[in-house]
């Protein structure tokens, strides 16, 4: 099931995260690191996957889906929110 969250929200959730955490969702979720950036709106194509961000120009930063809410919802973990 796909998940629609502002641009701003996802970026405050990554900003919430504390040093190393893109790391350690990327070795819980066996990805690379840069793929995890991406997720969070990063643009390292070359080191890194996308995986299921689609993003619409809108308020608030736009509109991101995502089809795979795993790499949210742990950083919701990590983050405590």
């Amino acid at each position: 099931m796909s998940t629609i969250i502002t641009f701003n929200e996802l970026r405050r959730i990554k900003d919430s995260l504390p040093d190393g955490a893109m790391r350690l969702i990327a070795e819980r979720l066996d990805l690379n690191v840069e793929t995890v950036r991406n997720y969070f709106g990063g643009t390292n194509y070359n080191d890194g996957e996308s995986i299921g961000i689609h993003t619409e120009p809108g308020p608030d930063g736009g509109l991101v889906t995502l089809d795979d809410t795993t790499i949210l919802e742990i950083a919701r973990e990590i983050a405590s929110i």
